[in-house]
């Protein structure tokens, strides 16, 4: 999983993002060549003339460009003190990197869930209802993890079940046993085994076995 810290190293290719992020907000070809800038440049100050100088532009669209980026929300100017102590403003890209984040966090978030759609019409030897998906997407919003939902698919299966409606009661009854993953769950079973193999130990009388 990519997080902020990946995204600002230079290594990483922001190109295609940056694209998907101009066609999302409907950028200008003026507003993507500024951004391009700022993430190519090292010079983090909003030096007007050099940017104007760069990219053949004049200083009026610089600065309506800049000034819809930052409408934006995806550059903003930070106050920071120079080596001669004195304040100035920097360009971040913060927010545009947490733009980028979150939306290949989605994306991410979109494949889990894409592969848990795919091994439920697995599973079940079928293709699952619009109604089925909404119960499993239901289940995954509501906070059960993906882990916990399959080992509940799992045991329906194992016990020829193949009702969403058997699946869910088994998710809350984890859930109020405090079972958060299918790891869990199989250590509480563990245990319970355990306890129940104790108790017919106790319960067992000696005295009569002969043997």
């Amino acid at each position: 999983m990519p997080n902020i810290e990946f995204l600002t190293e230079r290594r990483f290719t922001l190109s295609s993002h940056l694209i998907q992020i101009a066609l999302a907000n409907n950028l200008s070809l003026i507003e993507f060549l500024l951004l391009m800038y700022f993430e190519d440049s090292t010079d983090k100050t909003l030096n007007v003339a050099s940017i104007c100088e760069a990219l053949s532009l004049n200083e009026k669209e610089v600065l309506d460009a800049f000034d819809h980026l930052l409408a934006l929300n995806l550059v903003e100017l930070d106050t920071k003190k120079d080596h001669h102590n004195k304040h100035c403003e920097e360009i971040s890209l913060i927010p545009l990197y947490k733009n980028l984040f979150e939306k290949l966090e989605q994306k991410n978030q979109d494949k889990k869930k894409e592969s848990i759609f795919d091994l439920f019409q697995k599973e079940l030897g079928r293709n699952i209802s619009p109604m089925e998906y909404e119960i499993i997407n239901a289940w995954l919003e509501k906070g059960f993890s993906e882990d916990l939902v399959t080992g509940a698919l799992k045991e329906a299966v194992y016990n020829g079940v193949s009702s969403l409606r058997y699946i869910d009661k088994i998710l809350y009854e984890w859930q109020k046993k405090g079972y958060h993953s299918y790891k869990d769950v199989e250590r509480g079973l563990y245990k319970k085994r355990k306890e129940e193999t104790t108790a017919d130990l106790f319960d067992y009388n000696w005295l009569d076995d002969e043997e």
